[in-house]
């Protein structure tokens, strides 16, 4: 038996609806072999998990945080990750990839009354238009066809996406890998570096005032 780590994430609130910048990324952890290493000298094998964050765009904070087995997609931890977003809080957009561009992430997204701002993937088709999120994903569709990728992207504010992907660089800053084995205390590893990053992140922001 053993006591997992309960750990409180801190944020702040912006004024307005909610915009997020979803993403992923694995992280490295030791296993058993690792300690057979130590025990006999072979090399450890290495393994994975996939760390998904949700940041809100105006303050740099990541808001919600899954951790999962490496062979868990992205697309179907977005709703967890909404989940996690009270549920008095409006949510604008949601942003990222083109991995993302499934019936369940967009009806999650229209679920909370949110906007996709997701890439539809090469060759996409449109969908039977049978429910709202089909409806307002084949919208984006239709708009790339017409303007093209490359200003769609521009237009919808896309390319913001990348803070997400430098907040990922700053989760690893604290170590490439994770030190735990137990799943329940890796997430709790995790959660502290998370913890971490939106504490720093609340004491190096700088306030901007217009002046008269």
């Amino acid at each position: 038996m053993h006591i997992t780590l309960k750990v409180q994430i801190p944020y702040r609130r912006a004024d307005g609806p909610l915009n997020l910048l979803v993403d992923s990324t694995g992280i490295k952890f030791l296993g058993d072999g690792k300690w057979q290493a130590r025990k006999h000298g072979v090399q450890g094998r290495r393994q994975w998990r996939k760390v998904h964050l949700a940041m809100d765009t105006a303050t740099s904070d990541v808001r919600a945080v899954e951790f999962t087995p490496s062979r868990e997609g992205d697309s179907p931890v977005l709703p967890d990750l909404l989940d996690q977003i009270r549920v008095d809080e409006a949510i604008g957009t949601v942003t990222a990839d083109g991995a993302y561009d499934t019936r369940r992430c967009h009806s999650a997204i229209i679920a909370r009354g949110g906007t996709a701002i997701i890439p539809i993937r090469k060759n996409g088709r449109l969908w039977k238009e049978n429910c709202p999120a089909a409806r307002a994903r084949n919208e984006i569709l239709r708009a790339t066809r017409y303007y093209g990728r490359a200003f769609w992207k521009r237009w919808t504010g896309y390319h913001v996406r990348s803070r997400a992907e430098a907040r990922m660089r700053c989760l690893k800053s604290f170590g490439e890998r994770i030190a735990a084995r137990d799943p329940d205390r890796q997430a709790a590893e995790i959660h502290i570096r998370i913890a971490l990053i939106n504490r720093f992140n609340a004491l190096g922001t700088a306030e901007i005032a217009r002046v008269a």
